[in-house]
């Protein structure tokens, strides 16, 4: 059952003010909303609790966090339910999120008690040395205090209450306190339930985790505005992303905000490819291009290539595989809006042929597809902005001097990918500096939706893809957004962090 509540300090805290969520199909639920008097609360209580938790053992975090999945998996049925009538997303689509989130839970339990995401480095005192004597240095890593976590729209699991942020800072020692996304307040309030048991379970602090729900945008303000807040994580929209990192920069202590905030993931087809495999990649691109109705951060929006058969095959055969693309719900009307007029503002261009444009009802999508010239698209900034739905857009270049013009022009990606045979390396090696330099993730001859959680993972680009260049939300690196390096110099044993000794 829903609590229908904020879960702070370990109470289930109510509100005058309600929101509703906007379910596919049955009755609305209503929710207290939050205000700036629940985060100063939250806040306050995981500052508390950072004294204690902060400090806690590696294998207490690793059983907490091992607990929480067990205690999402025990309410599977009721959280897969509650998805499904929030948010429109398949009930496989469900499960299988359902399934990473517990995977990554357990995965950074795992990299903790190997203890190697503490890049422990110990200089021995050389007290002999001339002119003058070293002293005993030992570095470690350790966390940084309380962190909030915005949970986001298109992954009402892996990248919300107890996604990958709030298990990332977990595990680094760190209280949470998540601002729940409007789109599934019920989704995150069963995982919320799930979080509770376990710290209860565990004998946790209470304030180890908070979730606050709904309420006006001044509520997220006051959150990273909070002077006891030292990070935040945060997926979603560049629009809102960017306002809440110029909140965090303008505070009297500016903090660090990891935000991923927009990517069109272009697809780099070279000529060879396109010469033998044209169809089948076509086909590949359009099922990526609409698994999830589009709304994947890693959605290959784009797709680059020169002027040849193969390309009008290719297009030939995406016009065909979309065409049979049935429309799919989003996640909220919100987003079916904004995905309507985004796909109409690049295919009503003057300079652009749209050559699928469907007519779509609210809160629907189904696949769009427009062409432009390479010059065109260079002559036009706003042709490379995301659209979040299943829009793609090629680009068709002249030559291959074109092709790299296209690669440099490019904004911060978190991928980019080459579908390439071997009579097209020299291409991609020519491509390759620009392309590493663009993205966070470079691939061959597959497609970026789907993001592999592991220790190799990155899950960041330059900016808009991410707000801090080199910082991962993804595998045991994205720990680290949460510590901070200390060195100790000459201090006895019994001061001396216990995993540094």
């Amino acid at each position: 059952m829903l609590q229908k509540k904020h879960l702070i300090a370990g109470d289930w805290v109510d509100a005058e003010e309600r929101f509703e969520n906007q379910p596919v199909t049955g009755d609305a639920d209503s929710f207290a909303a939050g205000t700036q008097m629940h985060v100063d609360q939250a806040v306050r209580a995981a500052e508390d609790t950072f004294w204690s938790f902060g400090y806690s053992t590696r294998d207490a975090r690793a059983a907490f966090l091992r607990k929480i999945a067990d205690e999402i998996e025990a309410r599977g049925a009721e959280i897969t339910a509650m998805g499904v009538k929030e948010t429109g997303l398949p009930e496989a689509r469900l499960e299988g999120e359902r399934g990473r989130t517990t995977g990554q839970l357990r995965y950074f339990a795992d990299a903790i008690e190997t203890g190697d995401y503490l890049d422990r480095t110990h200089d021995a005192a050389l007290p002999d040395r001339a002119p003058l004597p070293r002293p005993d240095l030992r570095l470690m890593q350790r966390p940084i205090g309380p962190v909030a976590v915005f949970g986001a729209s298109n992954f009402p699991l892996a990248f919300s209450t107890a996604g990958g942020d709030t298990a990332a800072a977990l595990a680094a020692g760190c209280p949470v306190v998540v601002r729940g996304h409007h789109a599934h307040p019920g989704v995150s309030d069963l995982v919320a339930q799930a979080i509770d048991a376990a710290i209860k379970a565990c004998d946790m602090p209470a304030g180890v985790l908070s979730l606050i729900q709904g309420g006006p945008l001044e509520v997220g303000a006051a959150l990273v505005q909070h002077p006891l807040i030292k990070a935040v994580g945060f997926t979603g929209s560049l629009k809102g992303g960017r306002a809440l990192f110029d909140l965090c920069a303008a505070r009297p202590e500016p903090i660090p905000f990891f935000g991923e905030l927009g990517s069109v993931n272009p697809m780099f087809l070279l000529p060879e490819l396109l010469a033998t495999k044209a169809k089948a990649t076509a086909e590949g691109w359009a099922a990526s291009l609409t698994m999830g109705a589009g709304q994947f951060c890693t959605n290959p929006g784009v797709v680059v290539m020169i002027a040849s058969e193969g390309a009008d095959a290719f297009l030939d055969a995406a016009q065909t595989a979309l065409g049979g693309v049935a429309p799919q719900v989003m996640l909220t009307d919100g987003i079916g809006q904004a995905y309507q007029a985004g796909q109409a503002r690049i295919s009503d261009k003057p300079q652009v042929t749209s050559l699928i444009a469907p007519e779509l009802a609210a809160r629907s999508a189904a696949p769009s597809l427009a062409r432009v010239s390479a010059s065109d698209w260079l002559a036009d900034d706003t042709l490379a902005d995301e659209v979040f739905g299943p829009f793609g857009l090629a680009v068709i270049c002249e030559n291959e001097g074109d092709m790299r013009a296209v690669a440099k022009s490019l904004h911060g990606q978190l991928t980019c990918t080459l579908h390439l045979e071997t009579g097209d390396e020299a291409l991609a090696q020519s491509l390759m500096p620009i392309l590493e330099h663009k993205a966070g993730r470079v691939l061959a001859n597959g497609f970026p939706t789907g993001v592999e959680v592991c220790d190799a993972m990155m899950h960041g680009g330059p900016y808009p893809a991410s707000t801090t260049f080199g910082a991962t939300s993804v595998g045991a690196m994205s720990i680290r957004r949460f510590l901070k390096a200390v060195s100790y110099q000459n201090l006895p044993e019994a001061l001396i962090p216990q995993d540094l000794r």
